[in-house]
């Protein structure tokens, strides 16, 4: 089971996580299980653990560490036993230093991190999610694509991704879409226009708003609202 805490709007996180019962608030028609509890006796993906607020990090470390906790609306202490893996593209020691991230569910949580580099420094695992997302989406598709040309797959190895595996898996479904016949032919130009605009220096003023407005909303995974969303930080 997996949530993206970055996907669900503030006021609803605490219920989607530990779910609420019935007149908890308004709109809570019916008592509602939360995904940790869903999630019992087996594994819970948390995505974008970094964006889950102060004050909900509390009943997660109280979860984490006691298998306690309390659906919204309720005071009878519900139990739950439950394996987590966390992921985040935000440096949590850095949050802790600011004071944005509780101290002792980082520790908690960095019982065994693995950092992933960038793809752009691991450019040797661009083949191989190349070959995996073109298996997916041919079959999805009903098409058999068996053939990717040399200089095909060393333009994409030699591309930055600037977006990562999710750019990556996006191009790939895009170009498989477009191809006709077993052989996989993608919009290699789309990849250099997406380089210059990376490497674009604005001049104008309207352009350096608009370049630092586009770069912030990146930054922020297009989440515009809340503690980590792109209008706080464009202020």
């Amino acid at each position: 089971m997996r949530l993206n805490c970055a996907a669900i709007p503030l006021g609803l996180l605490e219920s989607e996580l530990f779910g609420h019962e019935r007149g908890a608030f308004t709109g809570a028609v019916a008592r509602k299980v939360g995904r940790l509890e869903a999630a019992n006796q087996g594994t819970l993906f948390l995505d974008e653990i970094g964006d889950i607020p102060l004050e909900l990090q509390p009943k997660l470390l109280r979860i984490l560490q006691d298998g306690e906790f309390e659906r919204l609306g309720s005071t009878q202490t519900q139990r739950a036993n439950v394996r987590l893996v966390a992921a985040t593209n935000k440096d949590l020691s850095k949050l802790v230093a600011q004071n944005q991230f509780r101290r002792d569910l980082y520790y908690r949580l960095n019982v065994f991190p693995i950092p992933l580099p960038p793809l752009r420094d691991r450019s040797g695992d661009i083949p191989p999610l190349v070959m995996h997302f073109v298996r997916i989406y041919s079959e999805r598709m009903h098409k058999q694509i068996e053939w990717i040309p040399r200089e095909v797959m060393e333009a994409l190895v030699d591309h930055s991704w600037p977006g990562n595996i999710r750019e990556l898996q996006n191009f790939i479904e895009r170009s498989v879409i477009l191809a006709n016949g077993n052989t996989l032919r993608p919009p290699i130009g789309e990849l250099r226009q997406t380089t210059e605009i990376d490497s674009f220096q604005p001049i104008t003023l309207h352009e350096v708003e608009r370049h630092h407005i586009c770069k912030t909303l990146e930054q922020a995974h297009w989440v515009i609202g809340g503690p980590s969303g792109a209008a706080l930080r464009l202020d």
